[in-house]
């Protein structure tokens, strides 16, 4: 068995979707765009019911917290089970444990690439994503047992409060841990999405990278989805794809809440350069 999973984590609504479209089209290089509901080809994630209910050889409740979480270390077998020396992962869980159930081992872990996005943007887009409040969304990111909830098609997610989730994956690890900023990825994406493509060993080839780019622009994911859906859409929003940009918190989100979210991850915020917007 080798320790073949690259991770693809982040908190919910911050780029990893964008950024598992990125490398799909990359990785392929194909003549058209990747169709946004093939993406879980070429990185599945880690929280799929049907995964469960295979490797318990029968149909089981998912909101069954704990039954699920015994199944994990079942599943993520499966994954790292075809012996390839890579196999992506997309996961919104932190690196933590749950129930005594280590939810990212680093037997099964070959690298990470962690997306992390201003929460006070995140904010607004994770409550559209769930059909809440902004306040509701708020008071979630801040709250250490927030997590989200099961349903037919996905497991749990154990995400904790944002700061907390940050800090997990971002800390000193056993393996190569890649941070990636959503604003840099916007600002900049030939330069960061090309440290993604080095950070799984493989040549940036410039032509490559722009067509990848542009095969994952926001543009094309968001005219994709009006045409056919999207599987990852919750049922509580009206698109997946809404913004695609940074900033718009300043016009949309109360200041009560910037206050509260400003007090909440100060130091993270600071850290990775959120604080002072």
């Amino acid at each position: 068995m080798k320790n073949s999973i690259v991770w693809l984590a982040s908190y919910p609504k911050s780029g990893n979707t964008w950024t598992r479209a990125f490398l799909s089209n990359y990785l392929i290089n194909p003549e058209q765009p990747i169709p946004i509901n093939q993406m879980n080809r070429f990185g599945m994630g880690d929280s799929i019911a049907k995964t469960y209910h295979m490797v318990a050889g029968r149909e089981i409740n998912m909101g069954d917290l704990g039954l699920v979480l015994s199944l994990r270390e079942k599943v993520l077998r499966g994954i790292v089970a075809n012996n390839a020396d890579i196999n992506f992962a997309k996961t919104h869980n932190i690196k933590s444990i749950a129930q005594g159930v280590e939810l990212i081992p680093d037997r099964f872990t070959r690298s990470a690439i962690y997306i992390l996005r201003n929460p006070l943007d995140m904010v607004l887009s994770y409550a559209r994503h769930y059909g809440m409040s902004a306040e509701q969304a708020t008071k979630m990111i801040g709250s250490k047992d927030n997590a989200s909830a099961p349903s037919k098609t996905n497991a749990a997610d154990y995400l904790g409060t944002w700061s907390a989730h940050v800090e997990s994956w971002t800390a000193a690890a056993n393996y190569p841990v890649l941070v990636l900023r959503y604003e840099d990825l916007l600002e900049d994406p030939e330069t960061h999405f090309a440290k993604a493509v080095e950070h799984v060993g493989l040549p940036v080839d410039e032509k490559r990278l722009k067509k990848a780019i542009k095969f994952s622009s926001f543009k094309e994911l968001s005219k994709q989805e009006k045409k056919g859906g999207f599987v990852e859409k919750s049922e509580q929003a009206k698109t997946f794809f809404t913004k695609g940009t940074s900033g718009y918190w300043k016009d949309e989100l109360d200041k009560d809440l910037v206050r509260r979210i400003r007090r909440d991850h100060r130091i993270v915020m600071k850290r990775y350069g959120y604080y002072d917007d």
